[in-house]
């Protein structure tokens, strides 16, 4: 068998999902997944996993899943950045949080039943998008060939050499990540709305592995979902996504693997 996106975002916020399909609602109406990185690094600007990816990604259209009035699934596109909320995060507070893609929603919007509308959104501050604006103005973020001299060299590719390696942030990063899901739904006849989500302690992290907040929580969801297969407790024949299984032994084992969730229901 093969497991498609055994990180956190794609990964645990899937198994949020299907946790809270199975055991938590009667049906699922809207998810808002919401990626916070509260850390501080103490550089001007930097990124937080590989930069090439990190910009492309952030400088990208936003795109959300939703039904419309006649039922059918539809994406919606948006421009980057464009749509912007503030969400309090718990152990980092509230933060500017910005709609963006992510592949997690490809999937779930297939296998949440009755799923109306579901959307991510990631936080960054104000330093960091004046920082990318600037960039992004002058040309550094393509990702065509330039000639130089009779060089060929691809802007992006040149900033992120100039750029700090994320791998380096771990022992000068501090503070917490808050990676969770809120879900919408109705349970029992009756409107039900909860948060579920981790908070990871980027110091806490570094001690432990020597690897700061992002790399832990990328890595272990990956070392339990491995884990889930070759204890057989998810099995099969074909690729699956997370969603796919009993969600249940996957949230028990990152309780015991240092990512434990908490569940709150909001009013």
């Amino acid at each position: 068998m093969a497991l498609l996106g055994s990180g956190f975002d794609p990964g645990v916020t899937n198994v949020f999902c299907a946790y809270a399909q199975q055991y938590l609602f009667d049906e699922i109406h809207y998810i808002d997944i919401l990626d916070c990185n509260g850390g501080d690094h103490g550089y001007a600007f930097a990124t937080n996993f590989n930069p090439e990816i990190n910009l492309r990604e952030v400088s990208a259209n936003g795109r959300y899943w939703e039904r419309d009035k006649n039922g059918k699934g539809r994406w919606i596109e948006t421009k980057p950045l464009e749509i912007k909320m503030v969400w309090d995060y718990p152990q980092v507070g509230k933060k500017d949080s910005y709609l963006m893609y992510h592949e997690e929603m490809e999937s779930l919007s297939k296998n949440i039943k009755g799923l109306k509308r579901i959307r991510f959104f990631m936080t960054f501050g104000e330093s960091y998008l004046t920082h990318m604006k600037c960039l992004e103005n002058v040309g550094m973020l393509r990702i065509d060939e330039v000639d130089i001299g009779g060089v060929k060299v691809v802007p992006l590719q040149l900033l992120k050499e100039l750029l700090p390696d994320p791998a380096d942030l771990g022992e000068r990063t501090v503070g917490k990540t808050n990676i969770g899901c809120v879900i919408e739904g109705i349970k029992d006849g009756k409107n039900k709305k909860i948060y579920i989500y981790n908070v990871c302690d980027h110091q806490a992290c570094y001690k432990e592995t020597g690897a700061q907040a992002v790399s832990y929580t990328t890595g272990v969801p990956a070392m339990v979902g491995a884990k889930m297969i070759l204890e057989k407790r998810w099995s099969g024949k074909g690729v699956f996504n997370m969603e796919n299984f009993d969600a249940k032994p996957f949230m028990e084992e990152l309780n015991l693997q240092g990512l434990p969730s908490d569940i709150i229901e909001i009013s």
